[in-house]
């Protein structure tokens, strides 16, 4: 299960996730985010420190997010990220397209 929680922390949307994020919820969590988004369109910051799971479709996820978010001209960063979720993004060379702390 995941838990997307949409906080307002000045100057980006900034956007807590915990749990688990993978096939059976990320069209979910894609739209949640999407719809916060567009409600006010300023640069994503992804809070990741509670996140426990990301499956390839999350990855997907996220990359889907960045085309949006870019295509207004604004960015997408992912914070807090466990040590084993950010060896995905390494090893699929996504932190080259997106900001990683």
């Amino acid at each position: 299960m995941q838990e997307v929680t949409i906080l307002n922390i000045a100057p980006a949307l900034t956007v807590a996730l915990s749990g688990e994020i993978d096939s059976k919820n990320a069209e979910e969590f894609y739209s949640l985010v999407l719809s916060s988004y567009e409600a006010d369109k300023r640069d994503v910051v992804f809070d990741c420190e509670a996140l426990t799971f990301i499956d390839s479709t999350t990855l997907g996820t996220f990359v889907k997010f960045l085309k949006h978010v870019r295509g207004d001209g604004h960015g997408m960063k992912l914070i807090k990220l466990q040590p084993r979720l950010k060896k995905l993004f390494v090893i699929c060379a996504l932190d080259t397209i997106m900001e990683i702390e």
